[in-house]
């Protein structure tokens, strides 16, 4: 009689504790298979102790150097700034990195080499985007283009780094404004806070240089929409979603949805999607 090898539990590290990290925090500590929470980092140690107070399983709040030693991966749900500084350390010792902050890993590609040299993994989950899948299946022959817009409420884009230096006030707009033009590679400095699907878009596509984009701000909208138009040897296809904003305008609430179902990928025995 052959007995099945009994899986062993990931260790999950979260990185920040936002709407995204805390609402990830709630669902490891309710249960995900093969899966278990260990520890999280935070700003603000004393608020991150209290937001995770109700959960059954007390966790540490500990430093973001102090993760790797507690954790086989994890989750970088941070600002942009702090992701060399969350995932170099596992990739070093050849663990998992999911990440959030997409558009920093423009300016980290070397993260990439990292994982690639150790043995590690660097994970971009879909996000607040849809059709990842196709357009990675598609990226396998030719792709010609792709094109994204991107329309958020005022409230969604105030404060981006892109309108204050451009001195560009859409807070008092009554009707919809192109605010930018250009590609995800210039999106992700101007936006940093806002644009990460659009760079995970064009890492699963033809690159951050050749996909084109427009951000639209909108007065009328609630919601955080995204349309993206692919043309490609093998099919040509346009995707539209229109996102519930999370408690910060900036994510949808679909994004930290998509994390939990990239981490119940990592143990089940049935995988669906590419």
């Amino acid at each position: 009689m052959t007995l099945a090898a009994t899986p062993q539990t990931i260790r999950v590290a979260l990185a920040g504790l936002g709407a995204v990290g805390l609402k990830l925090a709630r669902a490891l500590d309710e249960g995900i298979d093969g899966l278990t929470l260990v520890a999280v980092s935070a700003h603000d140690k004393a608020s991150a102790e209290r937001r995770l107070s109700g959960l059954t399983t007390k966790v540490p709040v500990v430093g973001i150097d102090e993760l790797e030693p507690l954790a086989d991966m994890v989750v970088e749900c941070a600002p942009a700034a702090l992701l060399d500084s969350i995932a170099r350390p596992f990739l070093e010792k050849g663990k998992k990195v999911i990440v959030l902050s997409a558009g920093a890993l423009l300016d980290n590609m070397d993260l990439i080499d990292l994982a690639k040299a150790r043995g590690g993994q660097v994970i971009v989950p879909t996000g607040a985007l849809i059709g990842l899948d196709a357009v990675t299946a598609a990226a396998q022959g030719k792709i010609e283009s792709v094109r994204m817009t991107t329309r958020k409420p005022v409230n969604g884009l105030v404060g981006a780094p892109f309108l204050v230096k451009n001195k560009i006030d859409i807070e008092n707009i009554t009707e919809p404004l192109l605010i930018f033009s250009g590609t995800p590679r210039d999106a992700a400095v101007g936006f940093p806070a806002n644009l990460n699907v659009a760079v995970a878009l064009s890492l699963a596509g033809i690159g951050a240089d050749l996909t084109t984009l427009e951000i639209w701000a909108d007065p009328s909208l609630t919601r955080n929409t995204h349309t993206v138009e692919v043309v490609s040897d093998s099919a040509s296809f346009t995707m539209s979603i229109a996102n519930i904003p999370s408690e910060n305008p900036k994510t949808g609430s679909i994004t930290a949805l998509s994390v939990l179902a990239c981490l119940r990928k990592m143990c089940a025995p049935l995988r669906v999607g590419t």
